[in-house]
């Protein structure tokens, strides 16, 4: 299980739990973290420089293991500047971070300087060479199956994942339709040196969500999200709700983002993850949710893909040692 990511990262599985707002607590992190992936908390679930202080010293007391830090990179006029997290992560030892969103290069100089191990989510060789060029020293790649925002593209993980491994020297992450040993074998397979994955870790006992999410998850199939906000030029995989639904029936008639905020707004999600009405607001959830069948603890999930993937790793040993006896 090691490669370039496990040996850049510290970490003992090749393994990462997205940022993902809202979700991305200290409670899910250090469990992941704990057990030998990486863990991420996501800087504007917190909102404020302090409150991601608190949240970053609430994982350290839970595990002495690498977590990383998510900055969200599209432009807000209401969220703290990144460069306040940043500092932040410089006083509290955190050198992990995960960009996502748009490019890092105004970042980019400030993390270096600072000794950053730099991750950046890409949708395409294009971004990723051009990740490279400003010195980030991973990328992660997602594909349209991906919870949250997987671009303007319609290019699935199976095709964008090669390509970018063609196209870059750093070491590549695979997310988007992630949940299991297989898909870990395979994207290993590819030439990735990892996976990351949203969805699946939403399923732990440790996500700090709502029961009632976690028991849809295990009744959806993955027929069971939609693509809305493309329109807008910010298009997200979300669950599938009333909510959903009507932004998608809205899109097609050609709504205007005022039209459209009422309903998308990230604010209305807390009324889901935390109150548990599905159909409260849009949600971030990917395609691999029709292969989440049971709820574990964030260390039960890990060993079992890791056991899955060795199975499978089993599997393709003897089928070669087969065809290689039958020759």
């Amino acid at each position: 299980m090691k490669t370039r990511i496990t040996e850049l990262l510290g970490i003992e599985y090749p393994i990462i739990c997205g940022g993902m707002f809202q979700v991305g607590r200290a409670e899910l992190a250090a469990a992941v973290s704990e057990a030998g992936g990486l863990g991420i908390i996501t800087s504007k679930t917190q909102g404020t420089s302090e409150k991601l202080r608190e949240e970053i010293r609430k994982v350290k007391a839970l595990t002495k293991k690498p977590f990383a830090v998510n900055l969200n990179l599209f432009p807000s006029q209401t969220a703290t500047p990144n460069e306040d997290f940043i500092q932040v992560m410089i006083e509290e030892d955190v050198r992990i971070v995960e960009t996502s969103g748009r490019s890092p290069k105004a970042l980019m100089p400030l993390l270096k300087e600072n000794g950053f191990t730099v991750l950046h989510k890409v949708v395409g060789a294009k971004y990723a060479m051009t990740a490279e060029r400003l010195g980030v020293d991973a990328v992660i790649v997602v594909g349209n199956e991906t919870g949250g925002h997987p671009g303007m593209s319609d290019v699935g993980t199976m095709v964008a994942l090669p390509r970018v491994i063609d196209s870059v020297r750093i070491p590549v992450i695979a997310g988007g339709g992630f949940a299991d040993g297989r898909g870990l074998v395979s994207a290993l397979a590819f030439g990735a040196e990892g996976v990351l994955m949203g969805t699946r870790f939403m399923a732990t006992k440790e996500a700090p969500i709502h029961d009632n999410v976690k028991q849809w998850m295990l009744s959806a199939d993955e027929t069971e999200t939609v693509i809305v906000q493309k329109n807008l030029g910010s298009p997200s995989r979300v669950a599938l709700n009333e909510v959903s639904q009507e932004v998608e029936r809205l899109e097609k008639e050609g709504a205007t983002i005022e039209q459209l905020l009422p309903l998308i707004t990230g604010q209305r999600a807390k009324h889901v993850y935390f109150e548990g009405d599905l159909d409260g607001g849009i949600w971030s959830c990917g395609q691999s949710v029709g292969l989440v069948k049971e709820i574990l603890s964030a260390e039960e999930l890990i060993q079992q893909i890791v056991s899955e993937a060795e199975q499978s790793l089993a599997f393709i040993r003897k089928s070669v040692e087969h065809r290689e006896s039958v020759k």
